[in-house]
């Protein structure tokens, strides 16, 4: 049983941590680590942007939360996490085309994964915890922590683990992880 108190940050952190494996910012990760080859900017740069992107990303969950009614906001949270669940299942690929900023390891990733996270599912999670749990900064170190147990691995042993990855098995893992937080949010509700 998770406490009460530590729940807002371990399922932020669970379920960013399952819907990131094989996520288009997961492989831009591999990319930036096969490029660079230096895993502490690079692993600095996804802490910073992880913590921007995220803490914008659940101060408009909060917002949302706010201006809705409960029965509004607990039926769009329900109805997002089945989407998400749906979405998790779709593998996201790089263009090969994508181009990544010519400057230092860790400029390049802060800015190639804010924008990378800009409507992705981890940022949509991110505002439906924010909406769903009463701690902002909980939601936010959750889903950073999350973001960094998929991604530091990936950089830190670049390619030859990306590769032993089970990203089908994975991705529906998380499909499933979605999946019951959406069915829980419409039997339980969000409050």
């Amino acid at each position: 049983m998770i406490p009460v108190s530590l729940a807002p940050l371990l399922v932020s952190a669970g379920t960013v941590a399952l819907a990131e494996i094989g996520d288009k910012t997961q492989l831009l990760a591999l990319l930036l680590a096969a490029r660079f080859r230096r895993p502490l900017p690079i692993i600095a740069g996804i802490l910073a942007s992880t913590l921007l992107n995220h803490a914008i990303a659940g101060e408009i969950g909060v917002l949302a939360a706010r201006w809705l009614t409960p029965t509004v906001t607990h039926w769009i949270v329900a109805a997002s996490f089945l989407a998400i669940a749906l979405w998790t299942l779709r593998p996201d690929s790089l263009d090969a085309e994508t181009k990544l900023p010519a400057r230092g390891a860790f400029i390049a990733t802060v800015i190639a994964f804010f924008v990378a996270e800009i409507g992705d599912k981890t940022q949509v999670a991110t505002m439906l915890l924010a909406a769903k749990y009463p701690s902002l900064v909980q939601v936010v170190a959750g889903t950073t922590l999350g973001m960094l147990l998929a991604n530091v691995p990936v950089v830190v042993l670049g390619s030859r683990f990306a590769d032993r990855l089970p990203l089908r098995a994975a991705r529906i893992v998380a499909a499933c992880v979605f999946l019951l937080l959406g069915a829980w949010v419409a039997w339980h509700g969000i409050g």
